[in-house]
């Protein structure tokens, strides 16, 4: 965590040489989703609800899974662009290092640039909790941190996967992209206005139900007799990081410098 912290605050100093930048490109980050946000009220306002869900029940699931996407831009964009470092061959580096290679894939690059999208996903998530009909409880509260906790893992698990593939492709892949970026835009909507194969899929298969959709039933009082599953559901998250970082350490034992 020493290590970590020093990566942390040697990126935060570099990003504040040029503060004009930085809070400008915060600021467009935070209004960004805030203006798709904007227009799907307008349809609110028009249509009044979205199938069984009001805005503010929307408005939270937008608010979670655009809060737990930022902070795994902020703090895990290292796997992001982790291709880059096997092109130029930098990942030899990091090898002959007596630290985990994750640790150094992660302390690599920190957007901080991308606080923004964290910060309005925040504003988002506390305005549709105050409106939303949720009658509050020890239980409910602690689910509301898992979903965070566990969407973070999840989303680093998606990083960490797309990472590995450039073990063998050496170029970065947009496919993975398909994953992370699909997954956020469909996952900021309760899953249940989508087909049932979508609901299972992104359930069973990829979990991004059970850290924003399973969680919203038990918050709203519609898990219908299975409350205790959908308010542990989250944990999924943390568990999908396990089998990320095993096909993590797999990658770097076949690992193959490029030369560079």
């Amino acid at each position: 965590m020493r290590l970590y912290s020093k990566y942390l605050a040697i990126t935060l100093k570099a990003h504040l040489q040029y503060p004009g930048s930085f809070f400008l490109l915060t600021i467009s980050q935070t209004l960004f989703p805030l203006s798709m946000l904007v227009g799907v009220h307008g349809l609110f306002l028009r249509f009044g609800r979205l199938g069984d869900w009001t805005f503010p029940e929307v408005a939270l699931c937008f608010g979670v899974i655009h809060l737990v996407f930022g902070l795994s831009e902020c703090f895990s964009r290292g796997f992001d662009s982790f291709s880059l470092l096997v092109r130029n061959g930098e990942f030899d580096r990091l090898l002959v290092r007596p630290q985990s290679t994750v640790v150094q894939v992660l302390g690599s690059r920190f957007e901080f640039n991308r606080i923004g999208r964290l910060l309005q996903g925040l504003l988002v998530l506390g305005w549709a909790l105050l409106n939303a009909d949720v009658a509050w409880s020890v239980a409910k509260g602690v689910t509301v941190a898992l979903m965070i906790i566990s969407g973070y893992c999840l989303f680093t698990g998606f990083f960490i996967l797309q990472a590995t593939m450039s073990f063998w492709t050496i170029q970065g892949l947009e496919v993975g992209n398909i994953l992370v970026d699909g997954g956020r835009e469909l996952a900021q909507y309760p899953l249940s206005i989508y087909k049932d194969w979508v609901v299972r899929f992104f359930t069973w298969i990829i979990p991004l139900g059970s850290i924003n959709y399973l969680p919203l039933l038990f918050l709203l009082d519609r898990s219908e007799g299975v409350a205790l599953g959908h308010m542990l559901s989250p944990l999924v998250g943390v568990l999908f990081l396990i089998p990320c970082l095993l096909v993590w350490q797999l990658g770097v034992k076949h690992y193959q410098s490029t030369g560079s």
